[in-house]
């Protein structure tokens, strides 16, 4: 796990770079656009803070929900509660 957000970090600390060096290519090729730039280099860096900050939470609650479910006996998602009756029906509570 600690190697998957190791990667995590890696590929967030990546794709800023790449969105602050387009940045600095943009605005020394047209400096009168430097306003406008500046707004998509803002809107990319968020974006991709999000995904570095998005992927981690999804590990984290999936794991969990699959952690929970092999403890109950329930392998499927979406149910939480419920426990298997006779003839293999299941039986919500």
């Amino acid at each position: 796990m600690l190697e998957g957000v190791k990667s995590i970090g890696a590929g967030a600390a990546a794709g800023i770079g790449n969105v602050l060096s387009s940045l600095i290519h943009s605005m020394a090729r047209n400096p009168s656009l430097a306003k406008q730039s500046f707004g998509y280099a803002i809107l990319g860096f968020a974006l991709t803070e999000a995904i570095a900050l998005f992927a981690p939470m999804m590990a984290f609650l999936i794991s969990f929900v699959f952690q929970s479910h092999k403890k109950s006996g329930c392998y499927g998602l979406g149910v939480t509660t419920f426990e298997r009756a006779k003839g293999g029906k299941v039986k919500y509570k």
